[in-house]
């Protein structure tokens, strides 16, 4: 799960993080007791607009959604998690109930979005997957808030689902540990989970990325790692092409 590892790279930095969860015990299993100035816990359900109240996101500046539900059905969809209540509607309520404090939003879509109808993308687009998530970074590109979309490939790593917090914070992405970052929908590949995660991090506070939509793959070789130079190097690059 991306979020974990998304948390616990916030928890590493310092980094005071607002987390909103269906179930807020969950996060106690994983991430122990933690500072609640360092990390609080909010019950929340992005598919249900009327779970977002607004006291969960006073005095927050930024956000990082990167919910998600499987391609193809599965047991995962129960309960109505499927791609149009998730990535759609869920993304759309989430956006929608942030205030004018928020000064950014990095959204976590995917490789291929813009051609669903193609193949083989439309393979993987048999239930809308791809088609629902384009249309949640289409709502938050037009909302008028500073955003970040990261489309990542295919997820390897992990998933990380019975890790504890020191575990996670020692994970790798192996040998592929290099990060390849571009725009326009053209990269295809695979993308460890640590990378998705470290990519929404890293993007939070740099001006290179506001606005932008990036892809990103994992690669063999050294990656940046957790360095913000690197990062904005990578990213830098990117906006060049």
């Amino acid at each position: 799960m991306k979020l974990k590892l998304v948390v616990a790279s916030l928890l590493q930095q310092n980094i005071k993080s607002r987390l909103i969860l269906r179930n807020p015990d969950k996060a106690t299993e994983l991430f122990g007791e933690q500072d609640k100035e360092k990390l609080q816990v909010f019950k929340g359900d992005t598919r249900k607009q009327g779970d977002l109240d607004p006291s969960m996101f006073e005095g927050v500046t930024h956000v990082i959604c990167c919910t998600g539900t499987t391609a193809f059905p599965s047991r995962r969809w129960d309960d109505d998690n499927t791609p149009e209540r998730v990535d759609w509607m869920g993304v759309k309520n989430l956006v929608s109930a942030l205030p004018s404090s928020v000064k950014s939003v990095v959204l976590v879509s995917s490789i291929g979005v813009t051609k669903f109808n193609e193949l083989p993308w439309s393979i993987m687009n048999l239930f809308g997957v791809l088609k629902y998530k384009k249309m949640g970074e289409d709502f938050l590109r037009r909302s008028g808030i500073p955003f970040t979309i990261i489309r990542a490939g295919r997820l390897t790593d992990g998933p990380y689902t019975s890790y504890d917090l020191n575990t996670l914070l020692k994970a790798t992405a192996g040998q592929r540990r290099a990060v390849l970052i571009g725009q326009g929908d053209k990269l295809v590949g695979e993308t460890s989970r640590i990378v998705v995660a470290e990519a929404c991090v890293q993007a939070l506070d740099l001006e290179v990325t506001e606005n932008q939509v990036y892809e990103v793959n994992s690669v063999e070789g050294e990656g940046p790692g957790n360095e913000a130079k690197k990062w904005q190097e990578l990213f830098e690059a990117a906006n060049t092409f």
